[in-house]
């Protein structure tokens, strides 16, 4: 009986009495969620948080006295509590919610612009909260030190290997894993969709390319993935590839949502599948629903390698899963296996064919 079920008891922190208030009363709405206390700022929240011991951490990230990165800190490593940021929708939010990332929060959510619009995040927000609450934090090592060399992209891959990635939540974190631990002379080019609104896209990127040898950004019309250069699809655009003689070419479009996804990692799956077929290796890394399934599966029968995330390594086992489960997946991996598995299968570039550039 779902009365009988331990409800998951959650504190919402907000500076804004008007928003903790909507926010309680919406999550509340759900017969499985119990806001068990509100916060005004960091300093209050965490006295909640030692005291009330709550399942997930609903965090707003500006506020007076502490701030929400500084009580995520803390919140994170003393308490190991599960939190999913609240983050307004522009450049600077998008800038703070990778540092949120960075320490430890879960997964994020952006909040409409007024208080009118709140309706319009509360699916969202249901589903992530309950997914937090299941969430195990995950560690991995350090990545490699910021500055390392670059490859200058451009030399065209002697295998004609493309690597294409899906993810959703946890997605941030597990490519913070995998992508530093890539050569940089890796003989294929790289394509990823990780579910993220526009302008996160971009600070993702950045975010990325920061620790990478590999150079990472976000796709721009006709951009070529080629070895040296990993490619990150806009929010709100669907990202396809088309063979050339120049190379792997980017399309972009605005089309219809798909699996409820600007960008699908169906979409982007499925065009792999056409143009590169056994010259492909497609991934599904942790996210919630079942995006990407699909697309491997037309990747599998096209002659393509096939990899899903197994659940140790997954922050939310949903779309690898699903991938597993329907039989699409050639391989299941913990995320830690992933960059070695990836190397040896599509090889490296000889090391005299390398250009490097540092970076400035």
């Amino acid at each position: 009986m779902l009365s009988e079920r331990k409800k998951i008891r959650v504190i919402v922190v907000d500076d804004s009495a008007v928003m903790r208030k909507l926010i309680s009363n919406l999550l509340e709405k759900d017969p499985e969620i119990e806001v068990i206390a509100t916060a005004i700022d960091g300093c209050f929240a965490l006295a909640k948080v030692e005291q009330l011991k709550p399942d997930v951490v609903t965090l707003d990230v500006d506020m007076p006295r502490m701030d929400g990165l500084t009580a995520l800190g803390e919140m994170v490593s003393k308490y190991r509590t599960p939190v999913v940021m609240l983050s307004s929708l522009t450049s600077r939010g998008a800038a703070l919610t990778m540092q949120a990332l960075e320490k430890g929060a879960v997964d994020f959510v952006c909040k409409p612009s007024g208080a009118a619009q709140i309706e319009q995040m509360s699916g969202e927000l249901l589903s992530k909260v309950k997914s937090a609450a299941r969430t195990r934090p995950i560690t991995f090592a350090k990545e490699i030190p910021k500055g390392a060399p670059k490859r200058m992209p451009g030399q065209g891959s002697k295998t004609g290997r493309l690597i294409a990635i899906g993810a959703s939540s946890g997605g941030p974190h597990a490519l913070r894993y995998l992508l530093p631990r890539l050569p940089v002379n890796l003989d294929a080019g790289i394509v990823i969709v990780q579910h993220m609104p526009e302008s996160f896209t971009t600070m993702l990127a950045y975010w990325l390319n920061e620790i990478c040898e590999l150079e990472v950004k976000e796709a721009e019309l006709g951009d070529l993935a080629v070895p040296g250069k990993v490619l990150i699809a806009p929010g709100s655009s669907h990202m396809r590839v088309r063979k050339t003689l120049a190379g792997c070419e980017i399309l972009l479009d605005r089309g219809a949502l798909v699996n409820g996804h600007r960008p699908s990692v169906d979409v982007l799956l499925e065009s792999v599948a056409e143009n590169y077929g056994s010259s492909a290796i497609g991934i599904v890394l942790t996210g919630m629903g079942n995006d990407g399934a699909n697309g491997l599966g037309q990747l599998l029968a096209a002659g393509g390698h096939t990899l899903a995330q197994d659940k140790e390594s997954s922050a939310v086992y949903g779309m690898p899963r699903i991938a597993t489960e329907k039989g699409f997946a050639e391989k299941v991996l913990a995320l830690t296996s992933m960059p070695s598995y990836l190397t040896s299968t599509v090889g490296t570039i000889p090391q005299q064919e390398t250009i490097y550039a540092h970076k400035l």
